[in-house]
């Protein structure tokens, strides 16, 4: 199966094509939030260097949120047009799933928690335990302070912190957990396209496929959610 993937729900825009159960090429451009400008030359171009035409294309991904609205905004509708065209499949994935699991195998920490700047002092996160070489989803995807979030993982240990909102707040982490935290390589908080093509591979192995007409963007904010006050009980094994 042959699978494009893309990602444009923060700052960074990448693309990765999938095949054979590996990343075949991949681009990530970092150009603002100025996805218009660089997406379709940057397909173009990873079309080209592999030699597929968009009628080979057996599958589409694409990150689906939380992230940038507009940034989300542009590359669902791309996504959704060349699904459209072609009338293959088309499945999304969460790009708090794709941190997370991007950080999975370079750590042993118990848990792993994926933050993306959501801007005016808040980050979207959740949180994820390891179970054996996979992850469960532990708290459900929500928007909120960084404080807040310290507050709802409470005391688990140690805890892997990745994502640009990890990075941008990696002090106030420090502050709240102290040794308990572990902040990600560098190279970990930015979204990988190969993860995202992994991701959503296994999804259209599944025979999953979206309603193009009702596929929209995951927009979190505060208000869409209530926060419990207590800490996350470690899940039974």
């Amino acid at each position: 199966m042959r699978i494009l993937a893309l990602d444009t729900a923060t700052e960074v825009c990448g693309l990765a094509l999938w095949a054979d159960g590996q990343v075949q090429a991949h681009r990530s451009i970092t150009q603002g939030l100025t996805h218009t400008k660089v997406l379709m030359q940057a397909l173009q171009e990873l079309f080209q260097e592999t030699g597929t035409q968009v009628a080979q294309v057996d599958g589409w991904v694409v990150t689906q949120g939380p992230g940038s609205f507009t940034g989300l905004r542009i590359g669902i509708s791309a996504i959704k047009g060349l699904a459209l065209a072609t009338g293959k499949p088309l499945v999304g994935v969460s790009t708090l799933s794709v941190l997370a699991h991007q950080a999975l195998a370079p750590t042993q920490a118990a848990w792993i928690c994926p933050m993306i700047d959501a801007r005016r002092q808040q980050v979207y996160w959740s949180l994820f335990q390891r179970r054996g070489g996979d992850l469960v989803p532990v708290l459900p995807e929500r928007a909120g302070t960084v404080e807040e979030a310290m507050t709802l993982i409470g005391d688990q240990e140690p805890c892997l912190f990745v994502g640009n909102g990890a990075r941008l707040y990696s002090k106030t982490i420090q502050v709240h957990m102290g040794t308990k935290a572990q902040l990600a390589d560098d190279a970990l908080h930015d979204l990988q396209p190969g993860m995202v093509a992994r991701l959503g591979s296994r999804r259209l192995a599944q025979g999953t496929a979206e309603n193009l007409h009702r596929f929209t963007p995951v927009y979190l904010r505060s208000a869409d959610a209530q926060m419990p006050s207590a800490g996350v009980k470690r899940a039974a094994k």
